[in-house]
């Protein structure tokens, strides 16, 4: 949503367990997942983790986050954690805008796979690099 400060916005059911779990705490961490967790993440949306413990269920690490209290898996390539800046439109909408306020991605691979939910039962992987970085100038990068 905004480079400086980084924000991203998202949204979370009031109906699923996590929902009052970031509105308590004001925090999160959003993990990017590779194809390699196809199985994984579709398994952690049918479940509650009000019924699971869902590191544990699906074989996952919890890793200690350094800005935030929520705890990140680390088998996924990347971790954005997070802080809550902006609830005016959750009770309405239930969404959420977010400030990065720790990121980290792994060096290897450079281009990954990365799962995006597209919805109706259906994901998108990150697909072909288009390389125009010489056409930017500086200061836009």
């Amino acid at each position: 949503m905004a480079f400086s400060p980084s924000l991203i916005g998202c949204v979370i059911s009031s109906g699923n367990h996590s929902f009052d779990l970031v509105r308590r705490s004001g925090t999160c961490v959003i993990n990017l997942s590779t194809t390699a967790l196809t199985d994984q993440v579709i398994g952690i949306g049918n479940s509650s983790g009000a019924e699971i413990d869902k590191f544990d269920h699906f074989g996952l690490t919890a890793s200690p986050a350094t800005a935030v209290e929520a705890p990140l898996i680390e088998e996924c390539h990347a971790h954005f954690e997070c802080r809550l800046v902006d609830d005016s439109l959750v009770d309405r909408h239930d969404f959420f805008i977010w400030e990065v306020v720790a990121a980290r991605a792994r060096a290897t691979p450079a281009y990954p796979e990365t799962l995006h939910y597209t919805g109706d039962g259906v994901f998108m992987v990150a697909g072909k690099i288009i390389d125009r970085r010489s056409q930017f100038l500086p200061q836009m990068l």
